[in-house]
């Protein structure tokens, strides 16, 4: 009988309001290959385009690791020439803006490490959410990588400049709480019952109304931005759509009744 060899990848399933992306690559911790940065992007279209997803969650595959990275093994190959190093590039940057500017609330999903080109995926998302024992490094400076103006710039805005000039001269190892301290995740689980708690908060957050939680993602988003770049209007539209919604009314009776709200997202 003939095995076939696995093929790292992003598996997709969408479940109970949530698209899981899972970073498939277990045998080298779930590190990114060029093929995965690329299908990154096209996983998030998808739960995008999917009206029973309300929230899109990336974790990793197996407990050991969120992403260890990039996948060094391929930079002989796919990061050598100039050409080379401008598509992987392109293909990484595209992988992070799609998490980043997603209209539906990101999540990720962290068991074990989360290092390097992990830790800025895990960045990009809204929220982190970690079982304890999880690490967390940016080991650039050990590697003789240059570490980019975008990816320093977004979490500069996220964590602050000490934290993170802290995270990229040092290149050391963050435990899972003094992750949370920093601002780095923003809820620890225990490791025996995290995913059984990563999907009550998860679940938690798809419960609640979409159209609602559209609009706090883009002021999310516009908030990253320069202040000069920000789109208040788009977001106030969103805001207002909230008001004229079915659902506002659903929240207003639910509340009255003492029941759990049914949102629709119209």
């Amino acid at each position: 009988m003939t095995v076939s060899a696995h093929i790292p990848h992003i598996a997709y399933r969408a479940e109970g309001g949530v698209a899981w992306l899972v970073i498939d690559q277990p045998a080298r911790m779930n590190a990114m290959t060029f093929d995965m940065w690329t299908g990154l992007a096209d996983c998030v279209a998808r739960a995008e385009a999917d009206d029973g997803v309300r929230v899109i969650a990336i974790t990793g595959a197996g407990e050991r690791a969120f992403c260890a990275g990039a996948d060094i093994s391929q930079f002989g190959t796919m990061r050598t020439g100039e050409a080379a190093v401008a598509a992987y590039d392109r293909a990484v940057a595209r992988g992070n803006a799609a998490l980043a500017d997603a209209v539906k609330p990101t999540v990720a999903v962290i068991s074990g490490i989360c290092y390097g080109g992990g830790f800025g995926l895990a960045m990009c998302c809204d929220l982190r959410i970690a079982a304890s024992g999880s690490r967390f490094r940016i080991p650039a400076a050990r590697l003789g990588l240059g570490y980019g103006y975008g990816g320093t710039d977004l979490m500069v805005r996220k964590l602050g400049m000490g934290p993170v000039a802290d995270l990229l001269l040092s290149a050391r190892v963050l435990e899972a709480q003094e992750a949370q301290g920093l601002g780095v995740i923003n809820a620890l689980f225990p490791v025996d019952s995290f995913r059984t708690d990563a999907t009550a908060y998860l679940a938690r957050i798809a419960a609640n109304a979409p159209l609602t939680l559209r609009a706090i993602k883009r002021a999310l988003v516009e908030m990253t931005k320069a202040e000069r770049d920000r789109d208040a209007g788009a977001v106030d539209a969103l805001v207002a759509a909230c008001f004229a919604s079915t659902d506002y009314r659903e929240g207003q009776l639910a509340f009255r009744e003492k029941r759990e709200p049914v949102f629709t997202g119209r």
